[in-house]
C-alpha cells in the first residue's frame, strides 16, 4: 500500500508540473479524433477508443486536481466555479453514493461507443442490440438512483467539469520535477549588487501621448453597480443551487425524460429499424416531459440553462430515424458533392461524407 500510495503522489507531482504540455497534447489529440474516421481501415474504432481514452484520463486528472486545489488554502481561481461545478461538486462532496453512480454513468457514457464497436465486430446484430439495451438499463437505474438522491432535476453531466486553466494549478513543490536533473549548484545568474539596485527610474509620460481617464458621467451608477452586483445564486448553499421536486407532475416529467432513451431503443431492437414508431414513441415522450416539466424562474440560472440544454439536444432528432433517412442525409449527401471541388468547403464536406455511413451503422453516435 505504502508503494501504491508513494507511486500515485509521485504521478500527481509529475501532472502538476507537466500540466500545460498535458493540456496541450489532449486537445490536440481530440482534434485528431474527427479526422480518423474513414482514412483506414477501423479508423472510426481507433478514433473512438482514442476519444474514450482521453476522457478517462482527463476524468482521473480532474479528480487529482480537484482534490490538489482542496489541499491549498492559498489558491484562489480567477474566475468562480461555474454553478454546475458547484452543485456537482457539492453533491459529490457530500454524499459517496451520488459520487460513485455519477463517475460510473459518466464512464459508460464514454465507453458505450466503443463497447458497441467491439460488439458490432465480434458478436451477431441480436446480440449486439442486447448489449446497447442492457447498457441503456444500467444508464436507466443510474439516472433513477442520482434523482431519489438529489430529488432535483438531473444535470448533464453529473459530475463537475473543468472550468479553470490547468497550468494556473500551484505546481507541486515537495518533490523537484523528473524532468529536471538534480544539481548541486544553482544555475540562476547571480544576484544585482545593493549598489545597483533601484537606479533606474522611468519617466512620467507626457500627458499628450497618455488618453484622458474616462468621464465618471459617461456611466450611470446602476451600469456600474449592476455587474458588481450578487445574485441569489452566489449566496446560495451550493447543493441547493436546484429546487427540489414538490409536485407529482415535476417527478413524471423526470422520469420520463429519463426513460425516454431506453424506450428508444428497446422499440429499435422489437421493430424493424425503418419504423416510425421509435422515433414518434422518443420525440413525444420528449415533448410531453417538456411540457410538464415546472417553469424555473429567472434566478434560477442553473435549471434554467439545463431546460435549455435539453431544447438545444432536440436538434439531434434530425440524424435519427425517418427524418435522417429521408431529409438530413439527402441534404447532407448532396452539400458533399457541391462542395468537393471547393477549397475549404471541400474539406468539411469530405469530413461530412466520411461521417454518413458511421450514423448508418451505429447507434450511439445520434443516441438520445
Amino acid at each position: 500500500m505504502e508503494f501504491n500510495s508513494s507511486k500515485a503522489g509521485g504521478y500527481e507531482s509529475w501532472l502538476l508540473n507537466n500540466m500545460g504540455a498535458m493540456s496541450t497534447l489532449e486537445s490536440s489529440l481530440r482534434s485528431l479524433t474527427w479526422f480518423l474516421p474513414g482514412r483506414f481501415k477501423d479508423a472510426e474504432l481507433a478514433s473512438e477508443a482514442l476519444a474514450a481514452s482521453l476522457n478517462l484520463v482527463s476524468m482521473y486528472h480532474d479528480t487529482l486536481l480537484a482534490k490538489v486545489v482542496q489541499r491549498d488554502p492559498k489558491y484562489r481561481p480567477l474566475i468562480p466555479a461555474s454553478l454546475h461545478t458547484r452543485f456537482t461538486r457539492a453533491w459529490s462532496d457530500k454524499n459517496t453514493p451520488y459520487k460513485w453512480a455519477a463517475r460510473v454513468l459518466e464512464l459508460i457514457r464514454f465507453t458505450e461507443l466503443v463497447l458497441e464497436m467491439g460488439l458490432r465486430r465480434k458478436v451477431t446484430p441480436r446480440t449486439r442490440w442486447r448489449g446497447v439495451v442492457l447498457l441503456e438499463i444500467i444508464k436507466a437505474v443510474l439516472r433513477i438512483m442520482l434523482l431519489r438522491i438529489t430529488r432535483r432535476p438531473l444535470l448533464s453531466p453529473p459530475i463537475p467539469e473543468r472550468d479553470f486553466d490547468p497550468a494556473s494549478v500551484p505546481a507541486s513543490t515537495d518533490e523537484p520535477s523528473p524532468n529536471i536533473a538534480p544539481s548541486s549548484h544553482s544555475s540562476s545568474p547571480p544576484a544585482t549588487p545593493t549598489h545597483l539596485q533601484n537606479n533606474r527610474v522611468p519617466l512620467p509620460p507626457h500627458p499628450l501621448l497618455t488618453s484622458p481617464p474616462p468621464n465618471p458621467t459617461d456611466t450611470s451608477a446602476e451600469d456600474y453597480l449592476l455587474p458588481k452586483a450578487l445574485t441569489t445564486s452566489s449566496v446560495k448553499p451550493s447543493h441547493s443551487l436546484l429546487k427540489t421536486l414538490s409536485s407529482h407532475r415535476d417527478w413524471l416529467a423526470e422520469f420520463l425524460y429519463i426513460l425516454r432513451p431506453l424506450v428508444y431503443v428497446s422499440l429499435l431492437v422489437s421493430d424493424n429499424r425503418r419504423s416510425n414508431r421509435p422515433l414518434i414513441a422518443a420525440l413525444v415522450l420528449e415533448l410531453i416531459s417538456r411540457n410538464l416539466r415546472r417553469a424555473p424562474p429567472p434566478s434560477a440560472a442553473l435549471e434554467r440553462s439545463e431546460y435549455a440544454r435539453r431544447d438545444r439536444d432536440m436538434v439531434w432528432y434530425l440524424l435519427r430515424g425517418s427524418i435522417w433517412e429521408s431529409y438530413t442525409r439527402p441534404k447532407l449527401e448532396s452539400f458533399a458533392d457541391m462542395t468537393a471541388q471547393t477549397p475549404l468547403l471541400g474539406l468539411f464536406g469530405a469530413l461530412v461524407k466520411d461521417w454518413i455511413p458511421l450514423i448508418d451503422e451505429y447507434y450511439y453516435y445520434t443516441a438520445p
